[in-house]
């Protein structure tokens, strides 16, 4: 009898196990995680503490371990690998659009060599993205939610809009300089792997095992209950109406969420590689899953 099977039989009823579990406070990340939050799935054993910061908080958080399972930028995964491996689900691609350069003056395809750029953090994809795009920028570092107000004042030549942002700058005056996400695919051919979540190596297997099967159930659900999950998202998504918070969510919860395959897997490796190769990321990077 395998030694795993053995222990399962003697200990039927094993130890609850409490996780904190840190996602970023918006309406594509509630959808996902719309199921685990109000408990509307089984979860053995294990229990979840949720946490909502913004993503470059919880890539600054992820460098301390501070939390078992969290949403990180592939871009900071690069520096977290040694500590935490990617989950089976949970990420958020964009196919064919992803993070969008903006300026006050309608400039699209516009030189950024030498520009002042706000960014949503160092270790964002975005960061990474315009990096790999345009390396010979000057950029401004700031919270996500600031980027727009920067470029409106002046205060930065153009900026990086992620999250709600993408719907919502042209609202603000504000043009497209170039989707990152447009860019990407153009130049790989590949979705740009925005984000996703990660688990702490040093939990047990069976924690891990059971955390990454609770992610995708949960996904499950939500893309099977769409319409109450989406209610419940829509009070995450910072202003937006529900045609447009409904847009966002599809943008980025949908089938590669569910499940990287093996084109997403790749896409993963590609960024990471590419942002070696152009001297971003500091060591090579084997991207790591949770095996099923």
């Amino acid at each position: 009898m395998p030694q795993k099977t053995a222990e399962r039989r003697a200990n039927p009823n094993p130890p609850a196990v409490n996780l904190r579990l840190a996602h970023s406070p918006d309406s594509d990340d509630a959808f996902m995680f719309y199921a685990l939050a109000t408990k509307k799935i089984p979860t053995g054993n294990l229990t979840f503490t949720h946490i909502l910061e913004d993503i470059e908080t919880l890539n600054r958080k992820a460098s301390a371990e501070e939390y078992d399972i969290t949403a990180v930028s592939f871009h900071a995964y690069a520096y977290l690998s040694d500590r935490y491996i990617l989950m089976s689900s949970g990420a958020s691609f964009g196919d064919g659009y992803g993070p969008i350069v903006v300026s006050r003056a309608p400039a699209q395809g516009a030189s950024l060599k030498g520009k002042r750029v706000a960014i949503p953090g160092a270790q964002t994809t975005a960061c990474l993205a315009l990096r790999l795009y345009e390396p010979e920028v000057d950029t401004i570092e700031t919270r996500f939610d600031e980027v727009l107000d920067m470029v409106i004042k002046g205060e930065a030549d153009a900026g990086v809009v992620i999250h709600e942002g993408q719907l919502t700058y042209g609202s603000y005056g504000l043009a497209k300089v170039v989707d990152l996400g447009a860019w990407w695919q153009s130049a790989t051919g590949f979705p740009l792997p925005l984000g996703g979540n990660v688990i702490r190596r040093s939990l047990d297997a069976d924690t891990i095992r059971q955390s990454d099967e609770i992610l995708r159930a949960s996904i499950e659900y939500a893309l099977e209950h769409r319409e109450e999950a989406l209610a419940y998202a829509l009070q995450f998504a910072r202003g937006l109406e529900l045609p447009n918070a409904e847009h966002f969510v599809s943008m980025y919860v949908n089938d590669w969420t569910l499940d990287y395959g093996d084109r997403g897997r790749k896409a993963v490796q590609t960024l990471l590689d590419r942002g070696y190769q152009a001297g971003v990321i500091p060591q090579a990077i084997t991207a790591e899953f949770v095996s099923s």
